[in-house]
């Protein structure tokens, strides 16, 4: 789901938006450098050598001028000549920083994402759609690796989540009826801000060019103060709550132009992302692409419920394709117009958010970044889930609990768990029925990207369709016994703000609505001695005037032998695109060829994950041996184990290089009739196994039933010479 604005109804959904933290990739085996308090003493220090630079150069035409002996010069010159180096050494260290250019020839993350994405490319993980007709900006095709390891991702989903949580899984439509989004929020509000070159009319996206134009200072103008860095990573940290007119001011006083032609900007106005269509031959009945799977779970609700016993708490899920008309794409898989979403829906009774299984990940410890330690500058740090729910740093159990699973979901794919945090989305980031919001985000050659988001929205969503559908979705508890209960009634007169909103009238009952009990008391008491009161409506950013005749806030007492609710909703929303690719990030690296001559290419997947488990490889080719090789691939076959034969004449070195930059995990090598070599990908070591065991050891390994290290202490072990010629 999206993050639109802390301002708009939608403003907790989650976002895939790209969050351009100053981080950098080396080549090989990736460790990435932050821009911190070293950034901002040497560009300090370099302000304060360049000042000295100015005064020398000054001291050298004084002298000159003044018809100084040579010696004098000279050894002015000299003293210069020495400050200019020290001066390029601090800016060789500070573009260090900024860049991320090591001092041992490691690639810096352009060189390195260019890197990876060419083999990607080159090895049809996936391609730009549409390739012959030159393509169409953010559409990409999987080829079948990149459908591979997307199949068995969203397997491992399947298995991870629905199954261990036996949550009740469905699949709805695409195409959606407008009044499903207007209820939602997505019609009026799940836009971007967008700006139009003036003469050419092409569009941007007006806060990717506000990022790009302070991202471009910061790394690559060595030249700006200390004081204006601080600036411009201000603007990134606030980018998401500038408003239309704060961003074009922002465009306005840096200058920044269109890309290509250098030429104005227009104003920043609304564009929103969503693919309109009509439903139907008549056209009468509009509808739109799914901008997200989630309102799907939200209008089977009822359905659901009674298909779960009239019971909670229960979990939904969904995988499908969601559309978005992004204004400008970029960053290949990380944001584009068609992708896959999978999304959970639990719903939990508001006054009950224990989870029985919470114990099952309370010790886990992992990098948090809780709104406290980001407003007070700090970074993210090692925190034990446990003590996170404990303090209340995370509103309550099952949200935790969803936080420690995606962990370790996340984790058993192959993301690093040094470059994956768990961020807390600040106040100013959450909609006024937000609880708690968490994004997992993982740490690439772009930044922090937010991959997953865990919320607790509380009853929001099915509050909306209740009211735009009619249809009460609503849980029932009953009592073993009547109870009296005392209830807070809150009653909008819509007639009265509708004449004193008019088209913000909606905004103002929702808040009011939304009121907690002592705000609603207090509210009460103002107008009863007031007659009116001032009222921070969140959806409109201000404040307004509500009058005693606008609403009634009453509290009642009544008998009931149930209590009818609301629930609230837990919601864990996969972004399956963005999370692949900074796993093809993460297990990308390079080594030398035996000969040293060159590198090549690796992808260290997990075989959980791996497009291929196992290649087979007859040593040469001879009749008996690729009769062998066939005997094993069936073997594998009847075990479901993805393998690949390869008999052509290359080298056995050349072949292995081939399925490594494939990201194979095991290879079976055929150099006799009786028993074969296993190879494993990342240590290059080899075992020695019978014709029979081959495929029941590669099967054990690769379902996680044994360990490589377990296997390699059972079996000879196997050094052929020709293994990496």
């Amino acid at each position: 789901m999206r993050l639109l604005s802390s301002l708009t109804p939608l403003g907790q959904h989650f976002s895939f938006r790209l969050r351009i933290v100053i981080s950098f990739q080396s080549c090989n085996f990736p460790r990435l450098f932050t821009m911190a308090s070293s950034e901002e003493s040497l560009r300090n220090t370099l302000s304060q050598k360049q000042s000295a630079v100015d005064a020398q150069a000054n001291a050298v035409r004084a002298l000159k001028a003044a018809k100084a002996a040579k010696a004098e010069i000279d050894a002015a010159i000299e003293a210069l000549n020495g400050l200019k180096i020290e001066k390029a050494s601090i800016e060789k260290k500070l573009q260090a920083v900024v860049t991320g250019v090591g001092g041992d020839g490691a690639l810096n993350r352009e060189s390195f994402r260019q890197a990876v994405n060419n083999t990607l490319e080159r090895r049809l993980f996936y391609i730009p759609s549409f390739k012959i007709y030159r393509g169409v900006a953010g559409l990409y095709d999987y080829g079948p690796p990149g459908c591979a390891v997307k199949s068995n991702v969203l397997a491992f989903w399947r298995q991870h989540f629905v199954l261990e949580e036996n949550m009740l899984e469905v699949d709805c439509p695409c195409v959606t009826p407008e009044a499903v989004l207007k209820a939602s929020g997505h019609v009026d509000k799940f836009t971007d801000l967008m700006v139009k070159d003036e003469k050419t009319g092409t569009c941007y996206r007006a806060d990717h060019l506000l990022k790009d134009f302070c991202n471009e200072k910061l790394q690559k103008d060595l030249s700006i103060s200390s004081e204006k860095a601080a600036e411009f990573k201000h603007v990134l940290a606030i980018m998401d709550d500038l408003s239309a007119e704060q961003l074009g001011a922002k465009i306005k006083e840096y200058g920044i132009v269109a890309p290509d032609t250098k030429n104005p900007l227009s104003d920043p106005y609304p564009f929103n992302l969503m693919f309109q269509t009509s439903i139907g031959p008549s056209g009468l009945l509009p509808g739109y692409m799914r901008p997200e799977t989630a309102q799907g779970i939200f209008v089977n609700f009822k359905d659901l419920y009674y298909y779960n016993g009239n019971k909670l708490p229960f979990a939904a899920a969904q995988i499908g394709q969601a559309f978005r008309n992004e204004i400008s794409p970029r960053q290949g898989l990380l944001r584009v117009r068609e992708f896959t979403l999978a999304e959970i829906e639990h719903f939990v009774d508001p006054e009950d958010k224990s989870h029985p299984k919470f114990t099952d990940v309370a010790n886990l410890e992992f990098l948090m970044f809780p709104r406290e330690e980001q407003m007070s500058g700090k970074s993210a740090r090692i925190i034990p889930l446990g003590e996170a729910v404990a303090k209340g740093t995370v509103n309550n159990e099952t949200l935790g609990y969803f936080i420690g699973r995606v962990y370790l979901f996340l984790t058993r794919l192959g993301i690093d768990k040094n470059r994956l945090r768990f961020r807390q989305h600040l106040a100013n980031e959450m909609a006024h029925y937000a609880a708690d919001c968490w994004d997992a985000e993982i740490e690439s050659s772009y930044g922090w990207i937010e991959c997953v988001g865990i919320a607790d929205r509380s009853a929001y969503d099915l509050h909306a369709h209740t009211e735009k559908s009619g249809v009460p979705l609503v849980a029932h508890e009953k009592f073993a016994e009547p109870r009296e209960v005392e209830k807070l009634v809150i009653a909008p007169v819509k007639k009265e703000l509708g004449l004193a909103f008019k088209g913000s009238q909606k905004n103002v009952v929702e808040a009011l609505e939304a009121m907690k009990e002592k705000e609603a008391l207090e509210m009460k008491a103002n107008l009863e001695s007031n007659g009116e009161v001032e009222f921070y409506v969140c959806t409109l950013g201000k404040n307004v005037l509500i009058k005693k005749s606008m609403v009634a806030i009453s509290k009642e007492k009544k008998k009931e032998h149930q209590r009818v609710f609301t629930p609230s909703v837990i919601e864990p929303s996969f972004g399956i695109g963005r999370i692949i690719y900074c796993l093809f990030e993460h297990s990308y690296y390079m080594r030398p060829s035996k000969g040293g001559d060159e590198q090549l290419n690796v992808f260290r997947f997990p075989p959980l994950v791996a497009p291929i488990k196992c290649t087979v490889f007859p040593l040469v080719q001879n009749e008996q041996y690729e009769q062998v090789a066939k005997v094993i691939s069936k073997s594998l076959t009847l075990s479901g184990i993805s393998h690949k034969i390869d008999i052509t004449g290359t080298s056995i070195g050349k072949r292995y290089a081939r399925t490594d930059e494939l990201g194979v995990p095991f290879a079976i090598t055929v150099d006799s009739t009786s028993s074969v070599t296993i190879r494993e990908r990342d240590s290059k070591d080899q075992i020695r196994v019978s014709v029979e065991e081959a495929a029941s050891v590669v099967k054990d390994v690769t379902d996680g039933l044994r360990t490589w290290e377990n296997v390699w202490s059972t079996f000879p072990h196997h050094a052929s010479a020709a293994a990496e010629d």
